[in-house]
């Protein structure tokens, strides 16, 4: 059977098992130029190590010699027959165009996202319209342009108009200001939000629960077996229907147990991800899992900064990377009486880790600020030498706070600090304690 294309076919002959099989493929590379970028190593031996750093930033991230060309896009004409307004996991509605059938670069494309309310505004596109559809990256199904009808075409259909209530579940679907998304309020009243977050709970960087991928999660919420991510871990209570149904037998029925009782132990963060919590990606949820340490912890102190201005909200508010638009998010998380339920039951299950510390170093336990423009080291390279010292690193100044790292221009946190009594270095006196601490 020949393969779909180049792309493809390259990818695949490069991950087979078996690399006799990647031999037998005649695959080549064409490249017009050399390129090489000295090691680490060997720019140090040019340059030596006091004056690596200043001469580091001449070598690009993406050199161009290692910038690939690529052939224009493939496109094609089809027809559109549908729009659909899918709910996904945050209440996001977004639309997804169903179009006839079509060859595009060697794949059969049936559909294509719209993206937003706003993008089809703009491509006025209309159920029955001919469209011109590409896969942006070679990948990535997506409507170009609508095709202008001939003059013998029939009239176009009336323009889309995108819902202002849930299609899943009849709640309001409000557009927050400056957003262009728009997102159903029914939360974990939603089916479809339900669903879609059992999905993400099981997945592999959350729980990973091998053998319950998204036709079972769906299967099983239908027939309710499962409601809540603590049903899954109940799961048991239902073997023998299980066992019942087409494609299950007794040893993938007690696989799937065996892989749900491995996940009764999980790292705090890979929780906190799991739980689907808006704008919470694998990133923030490490250093949320960092800074609180423990599940408990975290609980009690995000229940505390529901209160604005407290403390607790402008210590989440002020953690390196997070930030008062994610800080919202969470505080209007842990305010909903459902999720905190949600979380109790699901506590009861798991054994929660607390995420590894760098423990024993001169700032363990310590919070630090950095402020003002630093001349010897960037700033992250500032954080990561705190952080390897033990140390926790915030954006704002507050009676938690223990050390402030003046830069220059330092300005109000300098003044709070202070207004605080809390200790300061300025770059030199942070470099020498670091050197002094090796």
């Amino acid at each position: 059977k020949p393969f779909a294309n180049p792309r493809n076919a390259a990818a695949g002959s490069l991950r087979q098992l078996d690399p006799r099989v990647t031999a037998r493929r005649p695959l080549s590379l064409f490249a017009y130029a050399n390129g090489f970028l000295r090691s680490v190593q060997r720019q140090k031996m040019l340059f030596g190590e006091e004056d690596f750093p200043a001469n580091f930033n001449q070598f690009r991230r993406a050199p161009r010699w290692a910038v690939a060309w690529k052939f224009p896009a493939e496109q094609a004409i089809t027809t559109l027959r549908a729009i659909e307004i899918q709910v996904g996991r945050t209440g996001a509605l977004t639309p997804v165009a169903h179009l006839d059938p079509v060859n595009v670069g060697g794949v059969l494309v049936m559909r294509a996202t719209l993206h937003n309310e706003d993008e089809i505004a703009r491509k006025d596109v209309r159920p029955g319209d001919t469209v011109q559809i590409q896969r942006a990256g070679d990948v990535i199904p997506q409507i170009l342009a609508v095709v202008p009808p001939g003059p013998d075409a029939p009239p176009r259909a009336e323009p889309f108009h995108f819902p202002d209530h849930c299609p899943a579940c009849g709640a309001l679907a409000v557009r927050p200001e400056g957003e262009a998304v728009r997102r159903c309020t029914g939360g974990l009243t939603c089916p479809a939000q339900i669903v879609e977050r059992l999905i993400h709970f099981v997945s592999r960087n959350a729980f990973d629960i091998e053998g319950l991928g998204e036709r079972s999660i769906r299967e099983f919420y239908e027939e309710g077996l499962i409601h809540t991510p603590a049903d899954i871990f109940r799961l048991h209570t239902h073997a023998e229907s299980i066992m019942k149904r087409d494609g299950w037998g007794e040893q993938s029925v007690r696989n799937l147990m065996q892989a749900i009782e491995a996940r009764r132990t999980i790292a705090f963060s890979r929780f906190i991800f799991a739980l689907g919590i808006r704008r919470i990606g694998e990133s923030n949820a490490r250093l949320l899992a960092r800074h609180y340490g423990t599940y408990e912890n975290w609980v009690a102190q995000l229940r505390k900064a529901a209160i604005i201005g407290s403390d607790e909200r402008l210590e989440l508010g002020s953690i390196t990377g997070i930030g008062s638009v994610i800080a919202d998010d969470l505080v209007a998380f842990m305010s909903e009486e459902h999720n905190l339920a949600t979380l109790e039951d699901l506590r009861s299950f798991l054994n929660i880790t607390e995420e590894e510390q760098t423990s024993g170093g001169p700032l363990a336990g310590k919070t630090v600020v950095f402020t003002g423009t630093l001349h010897t080291l960037t700033r992250q390279e500032a954080r990561a030498m705190a952080e390897r010292m033990g140390a926790k690193v915030s954006d704002s100044v507050s009676k938690k706070t223990d050390l402030v790292i003046l830069g220059e221009k330092a300005g109000s946190k300098a003044k709070k600090a202070a207004e605080l009594g809390i200790d300061t270095l300025d770059e030199a006196g942070w470099n020498d304690f670091c050197t002094s601490q090796g």
